[in-house]
């Protein structure tokens, strides 16, 4: 599976036609310790650069950016009992939505691991 990095420190993983979307690692440690996560519902469609929902931390709150079209499939709703767990997992089981896709050409916009750290450097 390949993931995508947005400017705005979001991720998407494709598996299939369907993406896995979070925050990345970066954004997580910035954020500094997450107390709160609001997302949207199962089946909200949404465009590139909508806001998809909130993450609260003691620092800041912090919107989520979709970095591609679709439509949510799946929320991850352990986030709402353990929010801290974006810190600990923020690239693995603290994914947000589970997505499908409606033009998975916008993924070539995104960025690779690579770059996304070269732009975080």
């Amino acid at each position: 599976m390949t993931t995508y990095y947005s400017e705005d420190h979001e991720w998407v993983r494709l598996d299939g036609d369907t993406g896995t979307l979070g925050i990345t690692g970066h954004a997580a440690e910035q954020l500094g310790d997450v107390v709160f996560v609001e997302l949207k519902e199962t089946g909200e469609a949404f465009a590139q650069g909508d806001e998809i929902g909130v993450i609260e931390s003691v620092k800041a709150a912090s919107e989520i950016y979709a970095p591609v079209d679709g439509e949510i499939i799946a929320v991850n709703d352990t986030l709402a009992d353990a929010p801290a767990l974006v810190n600990e997992s923020p690239e693995g089981d603290a994914w947000l939505y589970r997505i499908r896709l409606s033009d998975p050409s916008q993924l070539d916009a995104l960025m690779d691991r690579d770059a996304y750290g070269a732009f975080t450097g």
